[in-house]
């Protein structure tokens, strides 16, 4: 999966839209959240509520799976893409990820599916 093809996925999901909050930073987020973090070979997604919940995918796929930056004691993962991940496994963390983040969005912000 490149990356035009995962921003287009992500952008599929109900009530997502494309952000650049960072010059030259795409994320795709839902309400005023992000769960998707979208780099040239990378995304980044909530794949845990907590670090060691995230950390089985570390386990599973450790040359292509890491622990996010600066937001990874919360669940976060940097997933490679084009690697060991098949795109499948890939489309299914950016389901969970978004599903996490609309969970926790007060219900004024939730998007109606």
């Amino acid at each position: 999966m490149d990356d035009a093809a995962l921003l287009n996925y992500c952008l599929s999901k109900p009530g997502a839209w494309q952000d650049e909050p960072w010059e030259g930073d795409v994320v795709a987020k839902v309400g005023d959240k992000i769960f998707a973090f979208l780099g040239a070979t990378s995304v980044g997604l909530k794949c845990g509520r907590t670090r060691e919940e995230a950390d089985e995918l570390v386990r599973v796929y450790p040359d292509d799976v890491a622990a996010s930056a600066y937001i990874g004691r919360y669940g976060w993962n940097v997933v490679q893409l084009g690697g060991a991940v098949p795109d499948d496994e890939v489309r299914e963390l950016v389901d969970l990820s978004y599903e996490a983040v609309v969970r926790k969005l007060p219900k004024s912000k939730r998007p109606t599916v």
